[in-house]
């Protein structure tokens, strides 16, 4: 190896170790500039951003919640006008009265979407924290029992009741098919969404149906409420049977009030939904409770209420556990 050469060599271990300095260097500032972020940074500027420690209800929450500033919330947002996507956000009865819960908690309610009927399966393992989807409070998921065994399944949850509603029938406008009421769907075709009131309502109504000597309702279980409205607007089913506030939604915007109408009079079966917590969470529940009563105090659920044309179905006290 000549001189020459092995000059030519340290020059160029000279030049690659500024680059490689260089480059270093610009990575740093790069990371200066961005912040940390690992999913555990991100989580706390996310939960400083949320976080208002001046919120009214705010130190009635737990350690933990205070700290995340964040609450999951499973919901199934298909369910006009209860929740549901809207040029990519979520609107609704429920983002809405979350909003003012939000407020006065001062920590985020973020919504999650899911299939109605896994919902209680994802608080059970603590996928969400609660859950708010037009979930009728009954005994059975109080007591962690599933609706179609009698099994208990889990601990179940406690209700935070929010609204009073029952459940509606609607057909195709100007083909009710006879349909006046439960009492005359023996033997026809009803669409309802999997896991409902409606849908064990169905249920019951079918085998009354077959005591009585007359033929069984053929139901058709959907994964969402939006599917049955489908299935009926495309006459594959006679009716379509849920809850009073999607049934009139869905009366009155599905073809500019042309496809549907509402039979059978008054809701039946009214009801209290609730928003679920899991058991042996009494001060979340406790908290979320305390930011309800100060929504119906401060007037922003009667503004939510008046929004969707649901003031009928206004809670006039927050009751714990007031479904049967």
């Amino acid at each position: 190896m000549t001189a020459s050469t092995t000059r030519r060599s340290a020059v160029g271990r000279s030049r690659t170790a500024v680059a490689a300095a260089a480059a270093v260097a610009a990575s740093l500032l790069l990371l200066s500039a961005c912040g940390d972020q690992t999913d555990a940074a991100i989580a706390k500027r996310e939960a400083k951003q949320n976080r208002n420690v001046n919120a009214p209800l705010f130190k009635k929450l737990p350690k933990d919640v205070q700290e995340k500033a964040m609450l999951q919330v499973g919901s199934d947002i298909t369910y006009k006008p209860v929740e549901f996507r809207s040029n990519g956000a979520v609107e609704g009865i429920d983002p809405d009265l979350a909003a003012a819960m939000s407020k006065a908690l001062g920590i985020k309610l973020n919504f999650n979407n899911a299939t109605f009927d896994t919902l209680m399966g994802g608080l059970k393992s603590k996928r969400y924290d609660i859950a708010m989807s037009a979930m009728t409070d009954t005994k059975e998921r109080q007591e962690g029992i599933d609706s179609n065994t009698g099994k208990k399944i889990g601990q179940g949850v406690d209700f935070i009741d929010y609204l009073n509603v029952g459940v509606s029938l609607y057909t195709q406008k100007g083909k009710t098919k006879g349909i006046d009421g439960w009492e005359t769907l023996c033997g026809k075709k009803l669409a309802v969404q999997r896991g409902t009131v409606s849908h064990d309502l169905a249920k019951d109504k079918s085998k009354a149906c077959e005591k009585n000597g007359e033929q069984p309702i053929s139901i058709e279980a959907f994964d969402n409420d939006s599917e049955a409205q489908t299935r009926l607007r495309t006459a594959g089913v006679d009716a379509v049977s849920s809850d009073y506030p999607v049934a009139a939604y869905a009366v009155k915007v599905s073809g500019h009030g042309k496809d549907f109408q509402m039979v059978g009079g008054a809701p039946l079966k009214a009801a209290p939904y609730g928003i679920a917590v899991p058991k042996g969470k009494e001060q979340l529940r406790d908290a979320l409770k305390a930011a309800v009563e100060l929504a119906i105090k401060n007037g922003s659920y009667a503004k939510v209420l008046d929004k969707w044309d649901v003031k009928d179905a206004a809670v006039k006290k927050v009751e714990l556990n007031g479904g049967s």
